[in-house]
């Protein structure tokens, strides 16, 4: 969801946000890709209006001469322009032969703070007071050859996919690798929503084969982490299940991931409806419904994360570990989303991280948890600023920063 990768506003809204609801301000509407009063999705367009008809007994010889006379002497029009490509950067060169890929686990799993990461959408983490709050690391949806890293934190890298090519080019993509042996790399972001990277699952698989072998061949201690997925839902499983199959075709052999990623929104599956949608190269009509109002659902929420790591078990992935790299609130307050729900639901889904665990499904190289890492959506935003932890403008920590702050373990707040 970042700043640069939102949907064209439209009927749907921007970044799958609803209609607004009855009451809601009239300022919100029409503003930050919400639909214009009177209109949006679920509106009904007025039928179009067919032209006139000649009435009958009339000649229609007089218009028609009329009409060809008017054509005759209209200028010719210019040319249309060459629309850009979603992504207009070229595919990466052609690689050398390797050897067939092998996924590299992680050696020690994370620790304390270094398990809580912030999405940076607008400006660069370093305009923020971010050591105020305890990030572990942070990620801006982009590949960066010398990131900041202010108090230690940690930058994860993102490599953009599309039907085209991939952003940004193989040697960008070298250099970065190179710069930072070791780093964790994104290969794209919700390739299963079409206003993201929005890719069919035999194209993701051949992207991310090409990109796997560039950046092992770069850094070979590099941690290469398959593209979140929107979130952890049946249908999203199903396109993450043509992407191992469309893998496995071409190329023989398993899809090699080192650490496994999903995003943890609860947005509504639908076509043309707002939402994430369906995936390209999936022909179902709808997958869960959620509401509005069960965007924050934390019932919902935890059962998403535990379908997800069961699928990882299914698939004989259950011994990588999980990042969940974006998830948060995308309503506005004016849809209910005041400060306080915004908290509890950002304290509830920590609470569940810390303790979540299983023997059968959990991470064995960290103690059975079923999450290893977690991207809060956002340190700062304009357009989606309900779970702001800094104000873009001011730089100064929001209440729900000061909450993030302040939060202590379940152990911890419990006197153990």
């Amino acid at each position: 969801m970042s700043a640069a990768h939102r949907p064209p506003a439209g009927p749907g809204g921007l970044g799958g946000l609803p209609p607004p609801l009855a009451g809601a301000p009239a300022g919100l509407r029409g503003r930050a890709g919400l639909p214009a009063a009177g209109g949006g999705a679920g509106t009904p367009a007025a039928p179009a209006r067919r032209g006139s008809r000649v009435r009958r007994g009339l000649s229609p010889w007089p218009l028609l001469c009329l009409l060809l006379w008017a054509a005759a002497c209209r200028p010719p029009a210019p040319p249309t322009p060459t629309p850009e490509p979603l992504v207009p950067t070229p595919p990466p060169d052609a690689l050398s032969p390797l050897p067939v890929a092998t996924a590299t686990l992680p050696d020690v799993p994370p620790r304390g703070r270094e398990r809580f990461g912030v999405g940076v959408p607008v400006g660069r983490i370093t305009d923020y007071p971010v050591e105020r709050l305890g990030i572990g690391w942070y990620l801006n949806w982009q590949v960066v050859v010398d990131p900041p890293r202010p108090g230690g934190v940690e930058f994860w890298q993102m490599v953009r996919v599309s039907e085209e090519g991939v952003r940004p080019e193989a040697g960008t993509l070298r250099a970065a690798a190179q710069a930072n042996p070791g780093s964790v790399w994104l290969i794209g972001n919700e390739p299963d929503v079409a206003w993201q990277d929005g890719v069919t699952p035999a194209r993701y698989a051949e992207a991310y084969h090409d990109l796997y072998l560039l950046l092992k061949a770069a850094d070979p201690g590099a941690r290469v982490a398959i593209g979140g997925v929107s979130q952890p839902t049946p249908l999203r499983l199903a396109y993450l299940e043509q992407v191992l199959a469309a893998y496995r075709e071409r190329y023989g052999t398993p899809m090699p991931v080192d650490i496994w990623n999903v995003h943890a929104f609860l947005l509504r599956e639908e076509r043309d409806s707002w939402g994430v949608g369906i995936p390209p190269g999936l022909e179902w009509e709808a997958g869960l419904l959620f509401e509005v109002q069960e965007h924050d659902d934390l019932e919902a929420f935890r059962e998403g994360i535990w379908r997800f790591r069961r699928w990882m078990a299914r698939q004989g992935e259950r011994e990588k570990p999980l990042a969940v790299t974006e998830y948060g609130i995308l309503m506005p307050a004016a849809y209910g989303f005041d400060a306080a729900r915004v908290q509890r639901f950002l304290y509830g889904t920590w609470d569940f991280f810390l303790t979540a665990s299983d023997p059968e499904v959990g991470d064995p190289a960290d103690g059975g948890r079923l999450v290893q890492w977690w991207c809060w959506y956002s340190l700062a935003d304009t357009v989606y600023p309900t779970g702001n932890l800094v104000d873009p403008v001011t730089k100064a920590p929001t209440p729900l920063g000061a909450a993030w702050a302040a939060y202590r373990p379940p152990g911890e707040r419990l006197g153990r």
